[in-house]
């Protein structure tokens, strides 16, 4: 039974696999054992982070792409399908963040929207019809649990750190039915597609902030790197096969009040 659990002989795509959430990613990713692409416009980043994990005995290989481009975007598909002739699993998890509050100019929303809502869309579009064309694979998406409430303002108080901008809470409340969507269209040609949902992880947060989300938690605390790859590979994995089209939140059951 735990056999279903593991990545062995998956070829998965990993983005943004050296940002917060995508560096313990690429970690649980390989040591499950999956044939692992990490990919982001950053290829220095990409590269140190396969050369860490090739260190400790795992396949991981480093690729760039502009999520924005969708030249770059068929051009990092084409080079996979190349180099293993098949893609199995697809982890949405680059993010691009230009807007740094609630007002300023309308530059800032069109180009996350660009990256973050177009840039996703075509990914499902693309590297979806290649999975269904080699007969399945699986999708998962990060997204967030600002995608499905709003912010908790008093968090944020006298803390010196912002709530966010609204293209981020835009995107990913869209991410989510962005699943459900192409779950149904994917689903009978083999492709599931699923979402998480992480919230509260630990980045250096003031102790202020650090406090009142744990107390906001049903765990009492923060998540840490180690937190999230575990729902990601049983995601991937064929432990979870009838699963398709679900919103996992990964948030200490914040979102659970």
């Amino acid at each position: 039974m735990l056999d279903r659990f593991n990545l062995d002989n998956k070829i998965i795509l990993l983005t943004g696999g050296a940002g917060l959430y995508g560096r313990g990613l690429t970690a649980d990713l390989a040591a499950a054992g999956a044939t692992l692409v990490v990919a982001s416009r950053d290829l220095g980043a990409c590269r140190r982070v396969a050369d860490d994990e090739c260190q400790r005995g795992f396949t991981v290989h480093p690729a760039s792409y502009d999520q924005g481009d969708e030249k770059s975007i068929l051009a990092l598909k084409d080079h996979i399908l190349e180099k293993f002739g098949r893609i199995d699993g697809l982890v949405n998890n680059s993010v691009a963040r230009p807007m740094t509050g609630g007002s300023g100019d309308v530059t800032g929303w069109e180009q996350s929207l660009k990256i973050n809502a177009t840039g996703t869309y075509l990914m499902h579009q693309h590297f979806g019809e290649s999975m269904a064309k080699s007969g399945g694979g699986s999708i998962v998406n990060i997204g967030s649990i600002y995608g499905m409430v709003g912010p908790s303002l008093s968090f944020y108080e006298e803390t010196g750190m912002s709530s966010g901008a609204p293209d981020y809470y835009f995107n990913k409340a869209g991410m989510i039915n962005l699943t459900r969507y192409y779950a149904a269209n994917l689903g009978p040609r083999g492709v599931r597609v699923n979402c998480i949902s992480p919230g509260g992880f630990s980045n250096n947060q003031p102790d202020a902030f650090v406090s009142r989300y744990c107390e906001s938690t049903f765990l009492g605390r923060m998540g840490n790197p180690g937190d999230l790859g575990g729902s990601v590979v049983f995601l991937l994995s064929d432990a979870s096969n009838y699963i398709t089209g679900i919103n996992l939140p990964v948030d200490g059951g914040f979102t659970a009040h």
